[in-house]
């Protein structure tokens, strides 16, 4: 028996909990898209699976609602994987390890994948029912969502027939999204040079044999989604990184071996780290230098503990030495690195003029990480204004240039623009006032939703995206709230059962 089996609505926990127990991240789609597969064949619906792993389900209309117009159920198949340090769980063959607590469903020591399993639960649940009234159904589970939208991306919609759509990708009760912006994932690559160690060499720039090798790391950020927490002020690793790096240089000569930081363009990243090579010269000592580095960090921790302390309470630097590999980046990749990490853009462009508290314009610095002779610097870029997007891009490239770098783009996609006449908003409106006896809120976000690709591919297509409380997505806090689901579940049949 499962974990969620005694909650209500059962069918949806009975679904979700399945899905949760399958190895579902961005990129590994696999089995959960032939899961949906195996979900129609046994009850007996059409299916069409792509190329790519997305998934449509057909479903015809309830009794009395044969010729009603078709409406779609849309969700993505992939989940954010992140972990605690201390988590050992193997995403890619291991299950999520699920509890409930104070009338939350987490998973032990990783993100929940409640974004956007719980969706695909809900529209199982609807798909598999005999009792609910609803107009022809086609279910759109698309894949690899939070790496960009790929799935939306590239999957045929000749075969729908609707033009209304409902997206269960929100995170917050009493929220119906009706706008976001549009976004690309922006990759900065930036070509370095190793030096290796020559003992007998001792002309300018050779390592000397003298040396003591450092990993810097910077932890305990709280993190988040690089599009609903962007305007939060919560501190950017790889931007912690670069702030300090920057300031060890000016006081202490040193190579860098490595950088890391951050698994998802976009989740604000919790952890970065650097590997350095100091060595000693005529005026200090290694021992001399170690004493040197750790008054400079613990005047970094004092610094940055008050600059974040509401934000990122639990921040810390920590200073570790590690084994000389005798190979590092030799001075010129190391500055130019940092003068990367400090100078390129990140956070909050442009506030929206016409939307008081909405963020117009951002970019997040979410991966950093060296791949072969390159330093790569992966930002997610976002924007309800293409052009102020695209300027974004553009400063990217002007400082990769002078760095002798250079830019590559992936999954670009629209924004998703207001329907000023939607048939849906209003029936989703008043079915909200009749059952939870108050207004929702009309909300336009930063974040990225698919349903601005598919506004590009349907025509006309009436959109409104919607879902239960699910906090601190993209972390291993997240948690999804039982009793929304519950609420949000009676919320969607009774707005399918209005689409007549």
């Amino acid at each position: 028996m499962g974990i969620l089996s005694e909650l209500e609505p059962k069918a949806v926990f009975q679904y979700f909990e399945e899905i949760c127990s399958i190895p579902h991240g961005s990129s590994d789609t696999k089995r959960i898209s032939d899961y949906c597969v195996n979900f129609a064949k046994d009850h007996g619906l059409k299916y069409i699976q792509d190329a790519s792993n997305n998934v449509m389900i057909f479903k015809n209309g309830s009794a009395g609602y044969e010729e009603s117009k078709p409406v779609i159920l849309q969700g993505h198949l992939d989940m954010v994987c992140e972990k605690e340090n201390s988590c050992e769980i193997d995403f890619s063959n291991e299950g999520l390890r699920l509890g409930i607590k104070d009338g939350y469903i987490y998973a032990k020591g990783t993100t929940l994948g409640g974004d956007d399993g719980i969706a695909i639960a809900y529209a199982l649940a609807v798909l598999a029912s005999d009792d609910i009234p609803h107009p022809p159904i086609e279910a759109v589970f698309t894949v690899d969502e939070e790496i960009g939208m790929l799935g939306a991306a590239v999957i045929d919609c000749s075969n729908l027939k609707a033009d209304t759509m409902l997206n269960i990708d929100s995170e917050e009760e009493g929220y119906l999204l009706v706008s976001c912006a549009g976004g690309v994932t922006a990759t900065c690559h930036l070509p370095v040079t190793y030096e290796m160690e020559n003992c007998n060499d001792k002309r300018e720039g050779a390592l000397s044999a003298a040396q003591c090798a450092v990993k810097i790391t910077v932890g305990g950020l709280e993190g988040g989604h690089s599009g609903t927490e962007i305007d939060k002020g919560r501190a950017n690793a790889n931007q912690v990184l670069g702030r300090i790096l920057y300031g060890l240089k000016k006081e202490i000569h040193f190579h860098l071996i490595n950088v890391n930081g951050g698994l998802k363009d976009n989740a604000i990243p919790r952890e970065a780290g650097a590997e350095l090579l100091f060595y000693a010269d005529q005026e200090k000592t290694v021992e001399q230098i170690i004493i040197e580095l750790g008054k400079i960090i613990d005047e970094y921790n004092t610094i940055l503990k008050n600059e974040y302390r509401i934000t990122d309470a639990g921040i810390n630097i920590t200073v570790q030495e590690v084994e000389n590999k005798g190979k590092s980046f030799d001075q010129k990749s190391t500055d130019h690195v940092i003068a990367a990490l400090v100078n390129l853009p990140c956070g909050i462009n442009k506030m929206n003029s016409d939307i008081q508290g909405l963020v117009q314009t951002s970019l997040n610095l979410g991966i950093l990480k060296v791949v072969d002779d390159e330093v790569t610097f992966s930002f997610s870029v976002r924007s309800s204004v293409k052009s102020e997007k695209d300027e974004l891009v553009s400063r990217l490239e002007c400082l990769m240039e002078v760095l002798s770098g250079y830019v590559t783009t992936t999954g670009e996609y629209p924004a998703w623009e207001y329907k000023a006449d939607s048939r849906l908003r209003e029936i989703m409106i008043d079915v909200y006032e009749k059952q939870y006896k108050q207004k929702p809120v009309i909300q336009a976000i930063h974040a990225g939703v698919e349903c601005g690709l598919f506004a590009g591919k349907i025509e006309g297509l009436d959109c409104v995206s919607f879902g239960p409380d699910i906090l601190d997505i993209h972390t291993p806090k997240e948690r999804l709230s039982i009793e929304s689901v519950e609420r949000v579940w009676k919320y969607l049949i009774e707005v399918l059962r209005q689409l007549k």
